[in-house]
């Protein structure tokens, strides 16, 4: 059963890949993004996090923004340093996480992506480079994307149908301002 909205956001404690241990504990008082994402080399996933960091200037400063994935530590440096993202990107290689915010698995979200998000895909790969070379973690893990706020309460539960799937920014960007215009 996925979670929803007015309930509380599982506590999290993840390393990352700059080589910090995050905890959802300090973000108490704030309000953020907790974005899930399938393997280190998904397509689909490096250019969610190429756009997150591209267009961190729209949230701004005080919206952290916190990408996880399904993948070792190492694999994920691998892939994801590259962006060098101002925000942590966290390791959860045996879904502890995944679980616990209810991130599904769907093979069918998989074929639906690929079908249905093509041209994306094709722009991942060939004009990003964002070759699916090494998953090391679940391929048919989903995106899931949750807007808490700063009571650490699920405002916005996005679980993706398929593998390209995720919140759209615009939602991002709204909760963001509201955080900023209540500071």
């Amino acid at each position: 059963m996925r979670l929803r909205i007015g309930e509380k956001a599982p506590p999290m404690r993840l390393d990352g890949i700059d080589g910090k241990t995050f905890d959802s504990a300090d973000l108490n008082g704030r309000r953020y993004l907790l974005s899930f994402f399938r393997f280190a080399s998904c397509p689909f996933c490096n250019l969610r996090v190429h756009q997150l960091v591209s267009r961190q200037s729209e949230l701004g400063s005080g919206f952290p923004v916190i990408a996880v994935f399904n993948s070792s530590l190492d694999n994920l440096r691998r892939h994801a340093k590259k962006h060098e993202a101002p925000f942590p990107i966290l390791a959860d290689p045996k879904r502890v996480y995944y679980q616990a915010y209810r991130v599904e698995k769907s093979l069918a979200g998989v074929f639906a992506g690929m079908v249905k998000r093509m041209p994306t895909l094709l722009h991942a790969m060939f004009a990003k480079g964002y070759w699916p070379t090494s998953p090391g973690g679940s391929v048919t893990s989903m995106p899931a994307d949750f807007l808490i706020d700063e009571s650490g309460v699920i405002r916005t539960a996005y679980y993706g149908n398929d593998e390209g799937d995720h919140l759209p920014f615009e939602q991002i960007r709204s909760f963001a301002r509201e955080n900023a215009a209540g500071q």
